[in-house]
């Protein structure tokens, strides 16, 4: 590289600044279509005085002396972290900074994060209403000790933290046909939005997921080889007749659920800040926000939750699992059928849990206390952040610019109603934007605005501790990656340079920068 061109994390530096400054002087003309969407009911943020803003724009900055720690690098969701604790609890601790009385709340929301649902009818009324098809019987299930799913295992395939979502093309819903680019799509007129493959006594799971692999080799620097494995899904034993023409499976493994409430409570301005769809520096890297429309505010908002960015809460986020994993209904999503279509006779006449006292099988006060829950998982603490090793393998991440992508920090929102996330800085490395992944990774699936090869880019945080909650966990939206380099090596599209430059790196330079990752 010629010694005039500044280095990856300068010019991530540039584009962060040069983003902001144009967008405090025009926000639409600056930032790209989703500069019109910047609105977040969901929030009330204090504004910012400048005295602030530089302050903030100073703390943010790219790290540039990789020979000591940041200020504050080892709290990464700032006043918020909590110990790393040795065990498989490390993901379900609350927040450190929860009052009393909020740790009661935090409690209450966790007996129902891991409620198990029965059927209907029950003479436990407060916990019917099951399915009638599901994925699986509560959240703590899919979200194993709080942390990621994994790929079912043969030869049974059963598995309640995988499952395939369905669409088909479709027009583009009235409310945000404004949204140019938007990509109009369909359920299933069989099967719904997603596959479930349990149901309740006399009703027919809907399929058996079933994942074939093909492993391969990939030659690095310094002798070395990765293998790798290529999954091939099948939607086996489909009970309610074909898929429709032209529909779309997308496999998806349950993602950890910490820190969900400080991503919530960054400024929709500062993740914006770090969009180039046109990528007018020229640095290969884009970074497109999601749209996408919220049932709970009536509007159009910035996509943060999900693989695709598909929601734009965690109350959403939340409700939607309750009805397409669970089948409960919520306030938000009060099908009572969860998932079942018109085409499902059986599924669509079978009791549930709403008839006798509640509207809904479970109501909004304790949704409230599941999306408090949500909220305030605890992030844990770094692991030797000063360790030589690990601060050579942050070098490494910043120079084969992985930090482009996996933004390390960012200020919350100050809040004026939850303390708890409010003004803190945290290291969630993420930019919370769509990056195109390149055709390995495609599910040629899309979502709102996302493409069939565009993903989130995933929070890290947490990322070493992984194996430690759930030792049959993988990496990526598949599962498909057994370890971080696997993941590091499925990379492609806008990450394929960085990639390359994994691949080219000396292996103990490749070592350092799993370290670093391990730290987080």
């Amino acid at each position: 590289m010629p010694s005039s061109t500044p280095p990856r994390w300068q010019r991530s530096k540039t584009k962060l600044f040069l983003a902001a400054a144009l967008a405090a002087a025009s926000p639409v003309a600056a930032l790209d279509l989703a500069s019109q969407y910047q609105a977040e009911p969901h929030l009330s943020p204090l504004p910012r005085t400048d005295a602030e803003r530089a302050r903030i724009n100073a703390v943010a900055a790219p790290a540039t002396d990789f020979s000591a720690p940041e200020q504050f690098e080892d709290l990464p969701a700032g006043a918020a972290t909590v110990r790393a604790r040795a065990d498989d609890e490390a993901f379900s601790q609350h927040s450190a900074n929860l009052s009393f009385e909020q740790e009661l709340e935090f409690k209450l929301g966790n007996g129902l994060f891991k409620k198990i649902w029965v059927f209907s009818p029950s003479s436990t009324k407060a916990s019917d209403g099951l399915g009638p098809l599901y994925n699986a019987r509560s959240c703590q299930r899919c979200h194993l000790k709080d942390g990621r799913g994994h790929v079912p295992e043969q030869p049974d395939y059963a598995s309640t933290t995988m499952f395939l979502r369905v669409s088909t093309p479709g027009p583009v819903p009235p409310e945000l046909q404004e949204i140019t680019d938007y990509i109009g799509t369909a359920p299933d007129p069989n099967y719904g939005s997603q596959l479930q493959d349990f149901s309740a006594p006399g009703i027919i799971p809907e399929y058996k997921l079933q994942v074939d692999y093909e492993e391969f080799e990939v030659a690095l620097n310094g002798n070395e080889t990765a293998t790798l494995r290529r999954p091939s899904y099948t939607a086996a034993n489909l009970a309610y007749g074909p898929l429709a023409e032209g529909a779309m499976l997308s496999p998806r493994v349950a993602p950890l659920m910490i820190g969900l409430g400080l991503l919530e409570a960054i400024p929709a301005s500062d993740i914006l800040a770090h969009a180039d769809e046109a990528d007018a520096d020229g640095d290969g890297i884009s970074g497109r926000a999601n749209l996408v429309w919220s049932p709970e505010f009536n509007r159009i908002m910035l996509g943060r939750f999900g693989l695709k960015a598909g929601a734009p809460t965690v109350h959403q986020q939340s409700a939607g699992a309750f009805s397409g994993d669970i089948g409960i209904s919520t306030p938000l999503f009060p099908a009572h059928a969860g998932e079942c279509t018109d085409l499902q006779a059986a599924c669509q006449s079978a009791p549930h849990g709403g008839a006798d006292f509640r509207e809904t099988e479970i109501d909004q006060p304790n949704m409230d206390l599941v999306t408090f829950y949500s909220r305030n998982l605890g992030v844990p603490a770094r692991r030797g952040a000063d360790a030589p090793q690990v601060l050579d393998g942050k070098r490494v991440f910043y120079d084969t610019g992985c930090a482009s992508c996996h933004v390390p920090k960012y200020v919350t929102h100050r809040l004026a109603d939850r303390a708890e996330q409010s003004f803190q800085l945290i290291w969630p490395y993420s930019d919370m934007l769509l990056h195109d992944m390149g055709e390995g990774l495609a599910d040629n699936r899309p979502e709102a605005r996302a493409t069939g090869s565009e993903w989130r880019t995933p929070p890290l945080w947490g990322i070493g501790l992984t194996q430690q909650v759930s030792p049959r966990a993988t990496f990526l939206h598949d599962g498909r990656a057994r370890t971080l380099l696997e993941a590091i090596l499925w990379h492609g599209g806008e990450a394929e340079a960085a990639k390359s430059r994994v691949v080219d790196l000396p292996p103990e330079d490749r070592a350092t920068l799993i370290i670093f990752l391990e730290s987080l």
